[in-house]
C-alpha cells in the first residue's frame, strides 16, 4: 500500500503528491468486495504491521474491506514481555496493558504464527524465560492471556504440545513429546482452555467493544499481576494473571458483584503439571471495597499462574 516500501533514495509519488499506492489500495478494496459478494462467510485477514487506518471497515465506509487484521503489536509486545526475567517484568508492565488502548479500533486476530517459530527465533516455549519448569508455567500463562484478551485467536501447530524444535516444513511435529508427562499435561491444558473459551460467552461475544472488557487492576507493576473482567450481558469472567514466581497466600481482588465465586480454570492445577497449591476453588465475596468495586474476594495466587474465576449462579427462584 506504499509506493516506497523498502526503497531507499528519491521517493515515488502518486498523482496527488503522496506516497500511497492508490492502484494497490483500489485492488484490495475490489478484491474484498468481490470475495464477500460471492462468499459472504469468507475470512479475509490482513497481516498489516503499520497503523494503516480502517483496515477492517467496509469499503463503502472508507475501509479496505477486510474482516480481520492480525494484531502484530500485541504479538510483539507479548513475546518481548514473556522473554523477560520475572524480577524485571515490573519495568515492562505496559507491554501487557498497552494493547487494550487500541484493541477495539479494528477486528483483530491475536497471532502466534509460524513466522515466530522459524529461522532461529525459537519456539514459544523456548522464548519464555526461567527454568525448564518455569518455561511451561510461562507458556500456560501466555496461552490464558491470549485466550482472555479481546480478539480472535491464532496459534501455530506445535504450540499446543510445547515443542522445542522450530518448525521445519520438511519434518513432522514432534508428537513423541506427548510421551513426556509435562508435555502431555500442557496439551491437556490447551484442550481445556479451548473448551472453556467456547463455553464462556463472556470471553468472545463482545470482542470488539469496551462493553466486553473492564480492568480491575491495571497498575500493579510492582507485583506484575494483571486482573480484568470479560463480560457479555450478565455473563462475566474475572481473570487474574501473576507473571512473577512469587506466591501470594492472601491476595485480595475486587469483584463487580456480591455472591459466591469459583475458579473455573487454574493453570497451576496438578492435572496440568502444576503445584496444586490452590486447595479451595470456592470463594464468598466480602463487602470490602477494592479496585473501585464494593466487593472483593481473597484468594491464594501461586507464582506464574493464571486464574479464570466466575460468579456462581444463584439457586434462589423468583416468586
Amino acid at each position: 500500500m506504499q509506493l516506497n516500501f523498502g526503497i531507499d533514495g528519491t521517493p515515488f509519488r502518486n498523482q496527488f503528491g503522496g506516497t500511497d499506492d492508490l492502484n494497490g489500495i483500489d485492488f484490495l478494496k475490489e478484491l474484498n468486495t468481490v470475495i464477500f459478494e460471492r462468499y459472504p462467510f469468507a475470512m479475509m485477514a490482513a497481516e498489516e504491521s503499520t497503523a494503516w487506518p480502517l483496515v477492517t471497515y467496509p469499503v463503502d465506509k472508507g475501509g479496505l474491506g477486510f474482516n480481520f487484521k492480525w494484531n502484530m503489536g500485541w504479538m510483539n509486545d507479548t513475546l518481548s514481555y514473556i522473554s523477560k526475567n520475572t524480577f524485571e517484568r515490573r519495568y515492562f508492565h505496559d507491554k501487557i496493558t498497552f494493547s487494550i488502548h487500541y484493541a477495539f479500533s479494528e477486528n483483530f486476530i491475536l497471532p502466534f504464527s509460524h513466522d515466530e517459530v522459524v529461522h532461529g527465533k525459537k519456539t514459544l516455549i523456548d522464548k519464555a524465560s526461567g527454568t525448564y519448569e518455569e518455561k511451561f508455567q510461562n507458556l500456560k500463562l501466555m496461552a490464558m492471556y491470549q485466550m482472555t484478551h479481546p480478539g480472535k485467536k491464532l496459534s501455530f501447530m506445535g504450540n499446543e504440545i510445547a515443542q522445542f524444535m522450530e518448525w521445519r516444513y520438511y519434518e513432522a511435529m514432534e508428537w513423541f513429546l506427548l510421551g513426556y508427562p509435562i508435555h502431555e499435561a500442557h496439551h491437556r491444558y490447551v484442550k481445556n482452555l479451548n473448551h472453556l473459551y467456547m463455553k464462556e460467552k463472556a470471553l468472545w461475544k463482545k470482542d470488539n467493544t469496551w462493553e466486553g472488557f473492564q480492568w480491575i487492576d491495571v497498575d500493579n507493576s510492582d507485583q506484575s499481576i494483571y486482573s480484568y473482567i470479560r463480560k457479555s450481558g450478565k455473563d462475566l469472567c474475572v481473570v487474574v494473571l501473576n507473571f512473577t514466581n512469587q506466591q501470594y497466600d492472601q491476595y485480595r481482588i475486587g469483584v463487580p458483584e456480591p455472591g459466591s465465586y469459583e475458579i473455573i480454570l487454574n493453570s497451576d492445577n496438578k492435572d496440568f503439571y502444576g503445584t496444586g497449591n490452590i486447595e479451595n476453588n470456592d470463594y464468598e465475596a466480602d463487602p470490602i471495597g477494592l479496585h473501585g468495586m464494593k466487593n472483593s474476594v481473597e484468594i491464594r495466587l501461586p507464582g506464574l499462574t493464571g486464574l479464570i474465576i466466575k460468579k456462581k449462579k444463584s439457586n434462589k427462584k423468583r416468586r
